[in-house]
Order: C-alpha cells, then structure tokens, then sequence
C-alpha cells in the first residue's frame, strides 16, 4: 500500500526500490561460496559440503530476488521508459566487464602462443598435446549455437509483432539448442586427451571454453525464464525489457564463441 502511494504521489519517473533483505543475503552467501570453494579445491575436510549449501543459498537468494523484480516490474507498474533505460545500460556494462574478462582470457592464451617458450617445446600446441579436432564436435557445436542465435532472434522478433506462438515456439527451440550445446560440451571434455593440469595449453583452452560454457549455462537460465513469463502472460510486444537483455547476453556468448572457436580450436590446433 506504501509503494502504490509513493508510486501515484511522486514526482520523478524513477523507481525507489523498498528495503530488502536480498542484497546482503546474497553477498553473504556468495562470498561462503567463494570460501568454500577454495578450501574444497585445496582439500579441506568437508568443505565441500559448504560449498554445496552455499550455493544452495545464493541460487534461493538470487530468485527471490528477481521474483521481487518481476513483481515490481509486471504488476506495480514500477519499470518506467526512465527505469528501462538505465536497467538497459545496466545490462549493457554488466556484459561489457564480461567482454573484458575474455580479453584477459585471450590475452593470456596469445602471449604463450604467439611465442612459445623453451619449456614448451618452442611450439604450439606444445609437445605431448594433442589437441581437439575443430572439424568435429567443436564445428557442430559451432552449428548449434549459432542456430540459437538465429531461433532467439525470431522468437524476439515475434514477440514485438505480437505473435505469441512464434515466440513461444522460438524460445523452446533457443533452450533446446542450448541444452544440446551443454551437453556435447560436457562429451568433448570427457573424450579429452589433455586435462587442465596439462600446462598452459590445458589451463587456457579449459578455463577459456568452461568460462564460457558457465556463461551458456547462465544464458540459459535467462532464456528459459523468459520463456515462463511468456508463457504466464508477462510479457508483451513493448514491455519485455528482461528477456531482452537474456537476449543480448545470449549474442554476446555467441560472438564469444566464435572467437574461442576460430582461436583456440582451429587456430590453437
């Protein structure tokens, strides 16, 4: 009742969030994960029992959280042309640090490749490693991804001219695609004939595609939320401003892709 007074009595198109306990909880909770984490990955006894419940604790704390947003965005009205934007430029940072990240990521695997020490075998891959073929499941996962980049883009596309069936079935087959996507990853890496531990090579190639495998995974999820709330009536041809930024998350992880894919496979190989 409080919101939907301040709400009609304001005098500013801005969203004034109420007090919430999901802030701190989720920081808490995020920072146990990080804790535990690294005392499971040094052995600690049972550590990872922790982490297990830590993580249990942020993926409660971040969905209420957003079912609070949702709330305010589809049912008090709360989400203003003012607030979209500055949500919107919010998305666009928060995708723009993650570009960055892969950056870091690249810059570390080029500065062994271009210039192979001696340690290395002054070659590259180094000696000892055989690296993944890019002609077979890397280029039909390629395949893949790129088709749900196509899938999300028509079911965005149907959404704005109304076509809720168009957009419904376009985002089941985005999910799909993306489950699909997940899993052949997982295969590739059990049939794996190097490991992480495995120098340089296995540290860059494993870190660079797994980061982005956990970003696909996140995509996901995005998409798939987006596609309840399709489903329960949420959204509509102007109004879907948090499937729209899954969707651009989605395009950032493709075009990620494409550049692991033409870096650490084909050219890495």
């Amino acid at each position: 009742m409080t919101n939907l007074i301040r709400s009609i009595f304001q005098d500013h198109p801005f969203h004034l969030v109420s007090p919430s306990p999901w802030p701190i909880f989720t920081s808490v909770s995020l920072l146990s994960l990080t804790l535990n984490g690294a005392l499971s990955l040094h052995l600690f006894y049972n550590s990872y029992i922790l982490f297990y419940i830590a993580l249990s604790t942020v993926i409660v704390s971040m969905t209420l959280w957003f079912s609070d947003i949702v709330t305010e965005g589809t049912y008090l009205g709360n989400h203003t042309s003012a607030v979209q934007k500055g949500l919107n430029l919010g998305v666009i940072l928060f995708i723009v640090s993650e570009a960055l990240f892969f950056v870091a990521i690249f810059w570390a695997y080029f500065h062994s490749a271009l210039t192979p020490t001696v340690e290395l075998g002054a070659q590259w891959p180094p000696m000892g490693i055989e690296p993944v073929n890019p002609f077979e499941l890397p280029l039909l996962n390629t395949v893949i991804l790129l088709s749900s980049g196509a899938t999300i883009t028509y079911a965005h596309h149907s959404l704005i001219k109304g076509d809720r069936k168009g957009a419904i079935y376009g985002t089941i087959f985005t999910v799909m695609l993306a489950l699909i996507f997940t899993l052949f990853q997982g295969i590739e890496y059990t049939v794996s004939s190097f490991t992480i531990s495995d120098g340089v090579y296995g540290t860059c190639f494993f870190f660079g595609t797994g980061f982005h495998g956990f970003h696909v995974i996140i995509g996901t999820i995005f998409i798939a939320v987006g596609l309840w709330r399709i489903f329960a009536y949420h959204l509509t041809d102007h109004h879907h401003l948090g499937y729209e930024s899954g969707i651009l998350y989605w395009h950032f992880v493709d075009v990620v892709w494409l550049f692991l894919y033409l870096s650490m496979y084909y050219w890495g190989s």
